[in-house]
């Protein structure tokens, strides 16, 4: 009984240091961070939301052989062992196969978590070609004042693009008090995206970083006067014939969308994305995101990564396959892909709660999976 006295002492000792210290730092966001403890796909539920309204719904063809083509039982135990929910083939822009498990459905929600980064990509590409914004050369001073002083001022929209801000941005999502768990769980991603410093000379050094994709969020935002689920609903997901409106979540009600992160959708929709692009940036021939700037957001940024390789696996947010460099590829945390294979004129799109550690050359061994149904 004693040695259970302490320990409930001892217990209630840490929860009110770890609270007074939330508290006199301001970091708050790690109640939430220690409630929540790691990020799920339906995390929607538990933030503010921005709708991301449809227009005139565009329902996808089903070819006559739909659900009877190949799908090999190999690819079916990878993606039931990474808890997949839904996995679609779109070829020749007709649903050729697609399967749901866990109650999931052709309009189910889920998180896209990194994929949101490609999509906020492509608002940029709309930007672009709108004038919104002048160039990719722009200093990101220019839009955001707290990048006008100091080593701040170097940093441009395509470094930002390429992931090569050189800001200081902690990517670490298992630590509850890094930068991320904060933009993710807090309430004031504006201070958090901005409030960086600067650790390598911008444009020099290839380093994944959420902040690089919030920041081109803020952009966004100035440059167009609205926020990113209004530019998207209207420049993109009306567009496209989405047939159910998303959810682009918010660090506080009416507050900024998380650009890097949580845009909420379903497997069809997301979809549309894929033959987006696969129609390089066009719908039905109709122009949606610059030309110039469709061809290089697909091509590898070559800049030098942490290992000291010219990066051949990342364009503008678009990831791409070393092996196959005309395939590229939307990525979320928990094995949320959108893959376009041009060979085949095939879109694949799966959603899920697990991505398996193994990579090949960077490529995660469902998508390399993937790849391969999706050639075949």
């Amino acid at each position: 009984m004693r040695i259970l006295k302490k320990m409930f002492f001892f217990l209630c000792v840490i929860i009110l240091l770890f609270s007074a210290y939330a508290f006199i730092s301001g970091k708050t966001f790690l109640f939430k961070a220690v409630l929540y403890n790691f990020a799920n796909i339906d995390d929607y539920e538990k933030f503010s939301n921005n709708t991301v309204n449809t227009g005139k719904p565009q329902p996808w063809a089903v070819t006559a052989s739909y659900n009877k083509g190949n799908y090999p039982d190999s690819l079916n135990r990878i993606l039931e062992s990474l808890g997949t929910v839904g996995v679609l083939m779109i070829r020749n822009d007709s649903v050729v196969y697609e399967r749901y498990w866990d109650g999931y459905s052709d309009s189910s929600r889920s998180g896209s978590f990194s994929m949101a980064k490609s999509i906020t990509s492509l608002l940029i590409g709309v930007a672009l070609k709108e004038g919104k914004i002048n160039s990719l050369q722009d200093p990101v001073g220019k839009y955001i004042p707290e990048f006008n002083s100091g080593e701040k001022t170097s940093v441009r929209i395509i470094d930002l693009l390429t992931m090569s801000s050189g800001t200081d941005w902690n990517e670490s999502y298992i630590n509850l008090f890094s930068v991320t768990s904060e933009a993710y769980y807090g309430d004031d991603v504006y201070k958090t995206a901005t409030g960086v410093g600067m650790s390598a000379k911008p444009g020099t050094l290839h380093k994944y970083k959420s902040g690089d994709t919030q920041l081109l969020g803020l952009i966004l935002e100035k440059a167009t006067g609205k926020s990113l689920s209004e530019y998207a609903s209207e420049k993109l997901w009306q567009p496209v014939g989405a047939e159910h409106p998303a959810l682009w979540s918010t660090d506080h009600e009416k507050g900024h969308e998380k650009a890097y992160c949580c845009f909420n959708s379903n497997v069809r929709d997301f979809a549309r994305i894929g033959k987006l692009m696969l129609d390089s940036g066009k719908w039905n021939g109709v122009p949606i995101i610059d030309s110039a700037y469709y061809s290089q957001s697909i091509k590898p940024c070559g800049i030098k990564d942490e290992k000291g390789n010219a990066c051949d696996y990342y364009g503008y947010q678009w990831w791409i396959d070393p092996l196959h460099p005309d395939i590229f590829y939307a990525r979320g945390i928990l094995g949320q892909y959108i893959i376009i294979i041009p060979s085949t004129k095939t879109i694949v799109v799966r959603l899920g709660k697990m991505t398996s550690p193994q990579r090949f050359r960077t490529v995660p061994k469902e998508v390399r999976a993937l790849i391969d149904w999706g050639r075949s």
